[in-house]
């Protein structure tokens, strides 16, 4: 076999069809599919059920797709490797990250490591904590920002802390003060409108368990909304909002208050697949992430405290 063959394979496998795989490829259909003959031909095995429509895993196809993929994850970890011994004039960096965090530490990271290495890729996969981690384990990242530790494997990752980070309940800071002074009450904060987050955020999750546990329903006006429109909601005054406290960073128009009684928090984390040496280019993002995450903290306390006035 071949890595072009299990290119194919890979292909074949995610998008269920010959003729999109073979586009995806930039391969004419018969070449595509003599590359598949040839690599079941090696193992002795057919790899799919073929049908009029589609294409899906035999067991023996089952078996090869994790294995291709770390295969392929390690060939281009090699390729990456020796690319940049000439340092970081070429390479490729693929980030995972959390939406939240998109709008705040990501979008800080990537510009500084783009102003140094402007050579280096960048791809980015956005989803929750625990399908970024099914990515990392699939060979698909080097890198993921979750929100959640305990879905990672000890095994599988390696994982680091990177910062706690306070959630803080916002305002538009042309409305009236939500409640005096400078923090609210889970308590109060459920008779407030509020703007939620899609079901599928870690943050939603969060915050729904402090409402059960703590017996109250909260008065939601707008459900499903993504951080940018959550944040544009909360803005003009539709409703006020749980986000985490690095949101409030350069953002003039919201009011924060800090959430007491009980006061919520999450845990950023980095992981990558544990025994996998990273590549220089991923190295230095990793430091770029840490370096960053210090100084957004450091400008979040200081956001905090104006924002509550």
């Amino acid at each position: 076999m071949n890595l072009d063959q299990l290119r194919s394979f890979v292909a074949v496998a995610r998008l269920g069809n010959f003729t999109r795989a073979a586009s995806e490829l930039h391969l004419a259909q018969p070449s595509l599919s003599r590359q598949i003959a040839l690599l079941e031909h090696d193992l002795g095995a057919e790899l799919f059920n073929r049908a009029r429509g589609g294409s899906t895993l035999t067991t023996a196809g089952q078996s090869l797709l994790p294995l291709a993929r770390r295969m392929l994850a390690d060939a281009d970890t090699v390729r990456r490797e020796i690319d940049e011994l000439a340092g970081l004039r070429r390479g490729r960096v693929r980030l995972g990250t959390t939406p939240t965090l998109c709008v705040s530490l990501v979008a800080e990271v990537l510009s500084a490591f783009h102003a140094a290495h402007p050579a280096v890729e960048l791809h980015i996969s956005e989803h929750g904590s625990r399908r970024l981690l099914d990515e990392l384990a699939a060979g698909e990242l080097d890198l993921a920002l979750v929100t959640t530790s305990d879905t990672a494997s000890a095994e599988r990752f390696t994982v680091a802390p990177l910062l706690v980070e306070e959630l803080v309940v916002i305002s538009s800071s042309a409305s009236p003060a939500v409640a005096p002074g400078d923090s609210i009450r889970l308590a109060d904060l459920a008779d407030l409108p509020q703007v939620v987050f899609a079901s599928s955020y870690d943050l939603r999750r969060t915050t729904d368990a402090a409402f059960r546990s703590a017996g109250l329903t909260p008065h939601v006006v707008v459900e499903g909304a993504e951080m940018d429109a959550v944040i544009r909601f909360v803005e003009r005054g539709i409703g006020v909002a749980v986000v985490p406290a690095m949101v409030l960073v350069q953002r003039p128009a919201l009011r924060a208050l800090r959430l007491v009684e009980p006061t919520l928090t999450r845990s950023i984390s980095i992981a990558r697949v544990a025994g996998m040496s990273p590549t220089a280019a991923v190295e230095v993002m990793e430091a770029t992430i840490g370096r960053t995450a210090a100084e957004l903290a450091a400008a979040q306390s200081a956001t905090m405290r104006v924002a509550a006035i």
